[in-house]
């Protein structure tokens, strides 16, 4: 049975669907569709959640395609009834890394430095590590955020570690940021194969590419963020990993005085978050 796959047309994107068509047995067809976050240069807060998936679930439910590859942090966290997460392949490295003309890292940094980020989670973080350090907005793919800082017209900008490996981007050990330090967003590093709920056949087949650990790891940290308010907009680093059949969650949250963490423990992903939402408040009101 030949399974046509969407995503979006970026490099990266293309990258991680390939990642998925070569874990697929059979015939796989690649196509490719336009969302409305690829045509905007609007940042993304004024987008609103969902400005890269939307287009891939319209075409789903208008059987234009049969699976859907999304980056998971991408995806909102409000279910779907007529669409499914049918498998999240084995997460790569989640952790973020600060990209510098000199490739030096957060200390390579010029003080005052323009960072480049259009996320809040992101801009918080750096302003609470290195309150010198200023943010603008930016967008384009990961070679036009690479050559702005090249080019100067920022003094860095902050990328995801997992799409600079999956385009096969040198990365030094200095570039990447403390994952407990400095936590991902909810669902990065991810892949999420969305189909339609009513495809069993199809959603049997994609249980043999779903990875437990990983999937485990991100429901409890999207479990958080829902529990949170549900938006990408919230400067929310969740970290989840299973150790020995047990989900340990790192997290963090930036409010306006500093940023407050906590972590939980345990075998079921909502109960994590919950325990983690609860800890974030308690530590927030210390």
């Amino acid at each position: 049975m030949k399974i046509v796959l969407g995503t979006r047309g970026s490099a990266l994107a293309l990258a991680q669907a390939r990642i998925v068509a070569d874990q697929l047995a059979g015939e796989v067809e690649i196509h490719v569709i336009r969302t409305e976050g690829d045509g905007s240069d609007r940042p993304l807060q004024e987008l609103g959640d969902g400005v890269f998936v939307t287009a891939l679930e319209n075409a789903l439910r208008a059987r234009e395609i049969d699976i859907a590859v999304h980056s998971l942090k991408d995806l909102p966290t409000e279910e779907r009834e007529d669409l499914v997460i049918a498998a999240v392949p084995k997460r790569a490295e989640p952790q973020d890394v600060l990209i510098t003309a000199s490739r030096g890292g957060l200390d390579s940094l010029r003080v005052g430095g323009a960072v480049g980020t259009s996320s809040p989670r992101r801009a918080a973080f750096l302003r609470c590590l290195r309150p010198d350090a200023s943010t603008r907005d930016i967008r384009g793919n990961v070679d036009t955020r690479m050559r702005k800082v090249r080019d100067r017209e920022y003094d860095g900008t902050i990328l995801a570690l997992a799409g600079l490996r999956r385009l096969d981007v040198p990365v030094g050990d200095a570039e990447i940021l403390d994952g407990l330090l400095w936590p991902p967003a909810p669902g990065q590093a991810a892949l999420a194969v969305q189909c339609r709920a009513s495809d069993h056949e199809l959603r049997a087949q994609l249980e043999g590419i779903d990875d437990r650990p990983s999937n485990l790891a991100v429901r409890a940290e999207r479990a958080l963020l829902r529990l949170l308010g549900g938006s990408c907009a919230i400067p929310l680093g969740a970290w989840a990993r299973v150790d020995a059949g047990v989900i340990v969650m790192d997290a963090a949250l930036a409010l306006a005085d500093g940023i407050v963490r906590t972590s939980a423990r345990g075998s079921d992903p909502d109960a994590v978050a919950h325990a983690a939402a609860q800890g974030l408040g308690e530590a927030a009101h210390a």
